[in-house]
C-alpha cells in the first residue's frame, strides 16, 4: 500500500473541518532553557479528549452508505474507542467497541455516554474479538492505526504545526504506540516544511517502535511487557505494517522516557503549562524535559496527544 501523501492529507484536512478543532500551537516561555524553547500542541482539547478524532471521523465519514449501514467495529485502550463512538453518533452509524478489561474507567464511561457497545475483554483479546465480530456480523472494522484513513487525518495534527509553527522550529516529538499519529504527522511535516526533524518518543517498558526503527525489523512485545507502562495509550505491542513503512520513510528517530519522568511531566504540565495531560500525552515534552542530551535541535513542537485522565490519578501525581 503506497504511503500517504499531500493529497490525502489535504482531503483529510476538508473532511474533518468543523468536527475536530484546529488545535493552537501554544507558546511556552515557561520552559525555555538556554537557547532551547518548547511549543505544545493541545490534542487535549479535542471533543473526545485526543487527537483519534481526526482519523475516526476521516474513515467513517469516507464510509459508502451500504459499508455506514452495516455498523462498524473496532479496538481501542480508550481514545480510539471514544473517537469512533463519536464520530458513529454524528453520522448516524452503530459502533461496537472492544476494549480491555483494564482501560480507565472514565475512558470506558465516555465511549459508552457517545452512544457505542463496549465489549469488555482481557488485553490479549482486544485485537482478535473484532475480527470475530466482523465475520459474525459483518461490521465494517476501523482500526485504530493500520489504515491510511487513519493515518491521513492523524497527519492532519502535522499540518497544523507546519502552518503555525515558527520559522526556527526544527524538531517535532510526537509519541508512538500503534503508529497512526507520528506516522501522518511525519509524512505532512517532511512533505510540507523539510528539513525539520521528527523524534517520535514512547515509554521504555513498551519500546518496540524504537527497536523495529533501529533494527528495521518488524518488532513484536508481548502484551504483558506494554502493559506495565501507566501510559495506557501506548501500551500497543508492535506498530502496524503501514506505519512501520511511514516510520521508516519519514521519522529521524525514536526516544524513550521513564515511569518517573513521564509522570513528572503530567505534573509538570498542569501546574505550569495549565494543561491536563494524561500519561500517553505527557510522553513528548517529557522527552523535551528529561531527555535534551539524546536531542539535537532549538526550537521543539511536542504533540500533548490526550487529557483522558483519571481525576483520582490526576490527584495522585500532583500530590507526588
Amino acid at each position: 500500500m503506497p504511503l500517504v501523501g499531500l493529497e490525502e492529507l489535504r482531503a483529510a484536512q476538508q473532511r474533518i473541518a468543523g468536527v475536530a478543532v484546529r488545535t493552537p500551537l501554544l507558546p511556552c516561555p515557561w520552559a525555555a532553557e538556554g537557547t532551547r524553547a518548547l511549543w505544545l500542541k493541545p490534542e487535549s482539547l479535542q471533543p473526545t479528549g485526543a487527537f483519534k478524532i481526526r482519523g475516526a471521523y476521516n474513515r467513517l465519514a469516507a464510509l459508502s452508505e451500504a459499508e455506514r449501514a452495516r455498523g462498524v467495529v473496532a479496538q481501542s485502550s480508550g481514545n480510539h474507542a471514544q473517537a469512533v463512538a463519536y464520530a458513529a453518533r454524528i453520522l448516524g452509524i452503530k459502533a461496537v467497541i472492544v476494549m480491555p478489561d483494564t482501560s480507565p474507567a472514565v475512558k470506558v464511561d465516555n465511549t459508552r455516554s457517545f452512544g457505542a457497545e463496549v465489549v469488555l475483554v482481557p488485553p490479549g483479546e482486544r485485537d482478535t474479538l473484532p475480527a470475530e465480530l466482523v465475520e459474525r456480523h459483518g461490521y465494517v472494522w476501523v482500526p485504530p492505526y493500520d489504515d491510511p484513513y487513519i493515518i491521513a487525518g492523524q497527519g492532519t495534527v502535522g499540518l497544523e504545526i507546519a502552518e503555525d509553527a515558527p520559522d526556527e522550529l526544527d524538531t517535532v516529538l510526537v509519541p508512538v504506540s500503534g503508529g497512526g499519529l507520528i506516522s501522518g504527522t511525519a509524512a505532512a511535516l517532511k512533505l510540507a516544511c523539510p528539513g525539520v526533524r521528527v523524534i517520535g518518543v514512547e515509554p521504555e517498558l513498551a519500546a518496540d517502535a524504537q527497536q523495529s526503527l533501529r533494527t528495521g525489523r518488524h518488532a513484536v512485545w508481548p502484551v504483558a511487557d506494554t502493559y506495565r507502562t501507566l501510559a495506557d495509550g501506548l501500551r500497543t505491542p508492535s506498530v502496524g505494517v503501514l506505519p512501520f513503512e511511514h516510520l521508516q520513510a519519514y521519522v529521524d528517530d525514536i526516544v524513550t522516557v521513564t515511569e518517573d519522568e513521564i509522570r513528572a511531566t503530567v505534573a509538570l504540565l498542569a501546574r505550569r503549562g495549565r494543561l491536563v495531560a494524561e500519561p500517553s500525552g505527557a510522553v513528548a515534552p517529557a522527552a523535551y524535559f528529561h531527555r535534551a542530551g539524546e536531542l539535537e535541535g532549538r526550537v521543539f513542537a511536542a504533540v500533548v496527544s490526550g487529557g483522558n485522565l483519571d481525576p483520582a490519578l490526576l490527584s495522585e501525581l500532583l500530590a507526588g
